[in-house]
């Protein structure tokens, strides 16, 4: 029984990346056996099992062929006699398919090392097609590993493209494109994964709404970009600067400007009331990719409000107040700091915008602040009941958030 060090490991060391998660493979043996020395079974699908003391994963070197459509169309094989290049010729990318064993000695059989030099995404071999999930994966990486001058290799990009035409995205469940979409928006630079599946055209299958931006103008007096998925891409790596590693922001980012695809052409470049057309194509994605709630609450917050952040000075007291309240910033203080993040994200997801500044986020917050603080109590002290109550804390909330707008005149 042989046991190795494998894939994003030996990846992230020889990038220079801390290294956070360890998995391992185990050559010669069997569930049995390593039941005996006290390895706690997990994997459903195939053996995997944690380690008694570290508690990190070790797996069976295994093979599999493929037996159906989809991401479960698979036979897996474990038997002792499977190698460790059999194990890692089944994995997806060449700069995951590495090994070290027990000394630190590299077991590279498929050139991870070059294209880390290379700064190549490549496909180990043609069993790549067979796990659509793949397709999304490679756009992933593309997102984590762009900032470091990675690319997606030709072939790679052409095998891609021939799993989309034969249909095996279209096979996807939505709680694996929701996960490797997720993960996708807290890498530094998500607008790779968008690129990457519309390079291959799996963007229009999964993502139609997203797709639809391409191509569609806006006033570059406002947009130098022009075009709208390109301003998507922008404010998508806005939102993974001001907020690292935030999926909640990147979704926002993602989704805020959907109504846009929705103008009517004799309407363009202007995008009238596009945030309110965008709730709908927004709540059709989320339902299909089964979004968590507070994803897609937050994400139609901004899609409905992100212009009205961006003129929050010219808000008469009463309609900030008022859209304070319908994000829920009072009984949720917690919604406000990523709301304002997407708001600024998109404000600042413009060409020659990078560096803008973003007061409107400064007043949002104060005049929330200020309104926060009206105590109903003293109302009640005063005698006042029912609705009167309520109607006093309403009229001094926006007494406040008046006294805090001349602040910021």
């Amino acid at each position: 029984m042989r046991t190795f060090l494998v894939g994003g490991a030996v990846r992230d060391r020889l990038l220079g990346r801390d290294v956070v998660d360890r998995d391992y493979v185990v050559v010669g043996a069997t569930p049995e056996e390593l039941a005996r020395l006290g390895f706690r079974p997990i994997g459903r699908d195939f053996p995997v099992f944690l380690h008694p003391t570290t508690r990190e994963e070790y797996a069976l070197a295994r093979t599999e062929r493929k037996s159906g459509r989809g991401y479960h169309g698979f036979v897996f094989s474990t038997d002792p006699s499977v190698t460790l290049e059999q194990d890692l010729e089944r994995r997806d990318l060449t700069i995951n398919a590495m090994a070290e064993d027990r000394d630190g000695g590299l077991v590279d059989p498929f050139g991870g090392a070059r294209d880390i030099e290379a700064r190549m995404l490549r496909h180990v071999s043609p069993a790549f097609a067979e796990d659509p999930v793949r397709v999304l994966r490679v756009a992933r990486f593309a997102a984590r590993f762009a900032p470091l001058g990675f690319r997606i290799a030709d072939e790679t990009l052409a095998l891609m493209k021939r799993m989309v035409d034969d249909g095996e995205v279209e096979h996807l469940v939505a709680e694996r494109v929701w996960a490797e979409t997720r993960k996708a928006l807290a890498e530094p630079a998500p607008s790779a994964f968008l690129k990457s599946l519309r390079a291959c055209g799996a963007l229009r299958i999964l993502f139609p709404e997203i797709d639809a931006l391409y191509g569609v103008p806006q006033r570059a007096e406002f947009h130098p970009e022009v075009d709208t998925g390109v301003h998507v891409e922008l404010v998508l790596d806005m939102a993974a600067r001001l907020a690292p590693g935030d999926d909640l922001i990147g979704f926002c980012a993602l989704t805020h400007d959907l109504g846009k695809a929705l103008t009517p052409a004799d309407q363009l470049p202007r995008h009238v009331g596009h945030e309110h057309a965008g709730v709908a194509p927004l709540r059709a994605l989320a339902s299909r990719l089964r979004v968590p709630a507070e994803h897609a609450a937050l994400a139609e917050h901004v899609c409905r409000f992100h212009l009205d952040m961006h003129r929050a000075f010219e808000l008469r007291p009463e309609t900030l107040l008022s859209i304070l309240e319908r994000i829920d910033a009072f009984r949720r203080p917690d919604r406000l700091a990523p709301f304002l993040l997407a708001c600024e994200a998109d404000k600042r997801g413009r060409l020659g915008a990078e560096n803008a500044s973003y007061p409107q986020a400064d007043y949002v917050r104060a005049a929330h602040a200020a309104a926060a603080a009206v105590d109903a109590a003293g109302f009640v002290a005063q005698g006042l009941a029912g609705p009167a109550i309520g109607e006093a804390v309403r009229k001094a909330r926006i007494d406040a958030v008046a006294k805090v707008r001349e602040r910021f005149a």
